[in-house]
């Protein structure tokens, strides 16, 4: 099942809050006027993921052929939005107690995605480093808060000395870290061991559209 974008999220909380209003759908152009969006065309093409996710069915026949499907009912869940991070050269953080910050914002997941994990939280994107694991600059990576992870999974990597944190691939070699990009035109970072501490590994992603 596919993450919904901010986009997708806003035009099934309208479906939602207009069926209850009004007790009967709304148009597209109802649609496009109610959630701020650009053209009908936009409307659309979102109307078609939310149908291909099973969300809801259409009937293109009528004006106001939309219906929610119960899936909808589904447990969804909260996530601290807490902050940026960079996929790309590292960007400074004061302290570890960044991430005990007050949410920067929230999203609402599937419980599904969180498969009732403890500590997760989320983190907006910044850069292109990752662009070959499909997650791109303003994508949202919804992260477990861990103190360690296997080799070849997405972390949240502290640089101790540099005060710099960054998402990479981690793989531990002989006597160094590599914090490996997902972009064939950047090259890795090397560190001691000792200087990168695994603050959260990634657990799903929400890409924006």
């Amino acid at each position: 099942m596919k993450v919904l974008s901010d986009k997708q999220r806003r035009i099934l909380a309208f479906l939602r809050r207009f069926r209850e209003e009004k007790d009967y759908p709304p148009t597209i152009r109802d649609i496009l006027k109610g959630c701020g969006i650009s053209s009908t065309s936009v409307v659309d093409y979102n109307l078609k993921i939310l149908e291909r996710e099973g969300h809801i069915r259409r009937d293109r026949e009528v004006s106001r052929g939309i219906e929610l499907l119960d899936k909808e009912r589904r447990r969804v869940v909260r996530v601290p939005v807490i902050g940026y991070i960079a996929a790309g050269e590292p960007v400074p953080v004061p302290t570890s107690d960044t991430w005990e910050m007050e949410p920067l914002d929230m999203v609402e997941v599937s419980s599904e995605l969180t498969r009732n994990m403890d500590r997760v939280f989320a983190l907006r994107v910044k850069g292109t480093s990752m662009i070959d694991a499909l997650i791109n600059d303003g994508d949202i990576v919804l992260m477990q808060q861990v103190a360690t992870a296997e080799d070849g999974e997405m972390i949240a990597a502290w640089l101790k000395a540099e005060g710099e944190t960054t998402l990479k691939k981690l793989y531990r070699e002989r006597d160094r870290i590599r914090l490996q990009p997902a972009n064939a035109q950047m090259e890795p970072i090397y560190a001691a061991p000792d200087n990168v501490e695994v603050q959260g590994k990634v657990v799903g992603v929400i890409r924006q559209v």
